[in-house]
């Protein structure tokens, strides 16, 4: 039998219409499975977690069978409780599966710790911008005998002396010690 005669003879069509519908049953049972082992329309609330404590975002996860993924956080938000939860992912409200992971972001015990940097020698005008960029505060600025003016002599933190490389929590108030601009006296 030749090629041609063999694919416009019954047999090749019965073969084809088998293999079309042994498909769509495939398909029709697949997506029967699939459709189970999904839990297809079944979700889960997330619930709104901010500003909780670890146990009890932990409490309420459990209840919605959801699973909680703590994330590092070097970000201090004075707003909202020590070690309570700040950021949540995916956002409260969302409709999410079983067993789904919460990645949540926790508030840390305070600021994170920032090097003094070596402002000796430099004038106020360069010395403050470089303070705030670090996220410190200048506080009280008080002068001093020397001949250059407005040149950082000292830093103070709480009253004591700080050095070049110590490390002090952002928002820290570093007070300043600057020259006047008048020869010190002998």
């Amino acid at each position: 039998m030749s090629l041609i005669k063999f694919l416009v003879s019954k047999t090749f069509f019965k073969q084809i219409a088998l293999a079309i519908a042994a498909v769509v049953v495939m398909c029709i049972l697949l997506l029967w499975v699939l459709n189970g082992y999904t839990n297809h329309g079944d979700f889960e609330t997330v619930p709104d977690l901010k500003g909780k404590s670890i146990s009890v975002a932990q409490v309420e996860l459990k209840d919605n069978n959801l699973v909680m993924q703590i994330q590092d956080s070097a970000n201090f938000n004075p707003d909202y409780p020590r070690f309570s939860v700040i950021e949540q992912e995916p956002i409260a409200g969302s409709q999410v599966k079983e067993n789904r992971k919460i990645y949540l972001t926790l508030n840390p015990s305070g600021y994170r710790k920032v090097e003094v940097p070596d402002l000796r020698e430099r004038t106020f005008r360069q010395a403050k911008p470089n303070l705030e960029a670090l996220e410190f505060r200048v506080g009280k600025i008080t002068y001093e005998d020397n001949i250059g003016k407005d040149l950082v002599l000292k830093m103070y933190h709480k009253g004591n002396l700080i050095k070049p490389g110590d490390k002090l929590s952002k928002t820290s108030v570093i007070d300043l010690v600057l020259g006047n601009g008048n020869r010190p006296r002998k």
